[in-house]
């Protein structure tokens, strides 16, 4: 057959020639020289990114005529076997169906005659990882210790299927991926060699099939070639290719965006119809949003998201008025449903229920928002007139306010760069022993502003007697906030706040109420359940389940 495929046609020739490897070619060109060229060079990295092709040029480059020399002539007799693939001295191995210990035992057997015409014997064994566990042993003193006339090229794409034994022998290269840009422009170069006129859109979107590989691009391209013979249109190449049109991408994430299920479902019927892979499509929305992301974040855009610029300039205003919290919340819930639409076997059907179910969460708020409203509640339920605040009666247990949750150890009101509010010194009764409930309701207003988490536990308590040098408050409750007011935290702000209120300083004496002590398991039962209720039914409660989509386990009482 005399044609030759773009791939074999545009194959590289010289280190200078290979595209977006020169980590590897300008090492490989240095050590030729200066004459450190490894006995034993492995080349790992994606297909079609050059592996094969280097090696090749790196065996012209040491067998030729006046070399070895970093530029091969491509004339020697040498050279041209090479290139030709027909040289007598350079054997290239398919790992693959040579992966038996026989015939790693009749290679090593060939390797100690010298070559016919060339400097070296080399042998270039690609996917070298498919060798057996027993050739790779067999192989193993020869590739430590080869006689000075061979020389060994592995190419493989899985470099960790390698036993670690043949890698420390080996001197490692890896290739890397090539760039969407570059591979657009050699295609374009490829084109104006054919006389070939193709849309740019088109060579991009062929760039994009690639996946970085430079013979995927060049092996679609030679596809759109042979059908047509002097030009094609964009339409064309969909059609010759069945591959979905970016259009439909940016579309369906569109209407993602806006929350229209109808048209999302009528855009995923129209690629359904059309005969594409949802499967495929799902991969490519999800990366379009993962860029989006990328996009919003707004930093290193163009080492990050491998597309022209072109399309780049659609995302940032298809992002516009879109929140990074709201495309990351997108991207979290698409990425989770991936697995269950990869192996659906009704993709069609997943992929709608997947959309579905997506739409129907809220979208989630900044933590700062929640905060801020956090702090609002707070200051409404302190705000309330101090006359609904109960009066506590030695028979009557209290019960507790909505105050908020409880803090255990540190205060609402410690947190760094917030102003706490001044004490607060309300009329003094002029017989603070006359009218207990009186003041009591004036400290608990004076000591709940100032420290929120100390007034939800003064809740659980009256004030039960007024000395000269004392007050005595007690406590209803199981004994955990009698701990609380015990530490020496708590009763320093008692005590100050009793000495801005009486004018004197006095000690604070906490008692536990009898009331509490001998309640019958029944009451007590009975109280828990109503604070449990209360507590599930708090506005802050329900907001926090919905806000973050979370699950009610259970109410713990302290």
């Amino acid at each position: 057959m005399s044609y030759l495929v773009l791939a074999r046609k545009y194959r590289p020739q010289t280190f200078d020639q290979v595209i977006e490897q020169g980590h590897v070619t300008r090492t490989l060109g240095n050590a030729i020289s200066s004459n450190r060229v490894a006995h034993a060079v492995l080349f790992s990295g994606p297909r079609g990114t050059g592996k094969t092709t280097v090696a090749r040029i790196l065996a012209k480059a040491m067998n030729c005529k006046a070399g070895p020399h970093p530029a091969p002539c491509n004339e020697c007799r040498s050279c041209r076997e090479i290139t030709l693939g027909n040289a007598v001295d350079v054997f290239e191995i398919d790992g693959a169906s040579n992966n038996s210990v026989d015939q790693i035992r009749e290679l090593r057997d060939h390797i100690k005659y010298m070559p016919a015409h060339s400097s070296y014997k080399i042998y270039i064994i690609d996917e070298v990882h498919m060798l057996s566990m027993q050739a790779f042993n067999a192989l193993l003193k020869t590739l430590e210790e080869p006689p000075p006339h061979v020389m060994f090229i592995f190419a493989t794409t899985e470099p960790q299927k390698i036993p670690i034994t043949i890698l420390s022998r080996c001197q490692r290269h890896d290739f890397r991926r090539i760039s969407l840009k570059s591979i657009i422009s050699h295609m374009t170069t490829v084109c104006q060699e054919e006389q070939f006129q193709i849309p740019e859109e088109s060579l991009v979107l062929i760039a994009r099939e690639a996946t970085g590989s430079m013979r995927d691009a060049l092996s679609l391209l030679d596809q759109v070639l042979s059908y047509f013979k002097d030009a094609v249109s964009h339409d064309q190449v969909l059609d010759i290719l069945g591959v979905l049109d970016r259009k439909y991408v940016f579309d369906l994430c569109d209407t993602i965006l806006q929350g229209d299920v109808g048209a999302i479902l009528n855009t995923l019927d129209d690629c359904y119809n059309r005969g594409h892979d949802l499967k495929k499509l799902y991969e490519d929305v999800l990366e379009h949003f993962r860029n989006l992301l990328i996009v919003k974040i707004g930093q290193n855009i163009e080492k990050l998201v491998d597309l022209p610029a072109g399309e780049i300039d659609q995302m940032v205003a298809q992002t516009d008025g879109i929140s990074a919290l709201a495309l990351n919340q997108i991207l979290d819930d698409l990425f989770r449903e991936e697995a269950s639409i990869r192996l659906a076997t009704d993709p069609k059907l997943a992929l709608e229920m997947a959309i579905i179910r997506m739409n129907q969460m809220k979208p989630a708020l900044p933590i700062d928002v929640l905060i801020d409203k956090l702090d609002l509640l707070r200051e409404e339920i302190y705000s309330q007139p101090s006359s609904e605040v109960p009066a506590l009666k030695p028979s009557e247990k209290p019960a507790i306010p909505d105050a908020g949750p409880q803090t255990n150890d540190q205060d609402l009101d410690s947190v760094p760069g917030q102003r706490q509010p001044e004490p607060e010194q309300l009329p003094v009764t002029a017989d603070p022993a006359s009218d207990l409930e009186a003041t009591w309701r004036q400290l608990y207003e004076i000591i709940g502003k100032e420290n929120p988490s100390l007034g939800a536990s003064l809740a659980n308590c009256r004030l039960k007697q007024v000395s000269v040098d004392a007050i005595e408050i007690e406590v209803f409750d199981n004994g955990f906030t009698l701990n609380m007011l015990e530490r020496e935290k708590n009763k320093a702000i008692l005590k100050k706040n009793c000495m801005t209120h009486f004018g004197a300083e006095k000690n604070v004496v906490l008692t536990t109420s009898a009331e509490s002590e001998t309640e019958s398991p029944k009451k007590k039962s009975q109280n828990e359940q109503h604070l449990k209720q209360k507590a599930l039914r708090h506005p802050l409660v329900a907001d926090a389940i919905e806000i973050f989509n979370g699950k009610l386990i259970d109410v713990k009482l302290r």
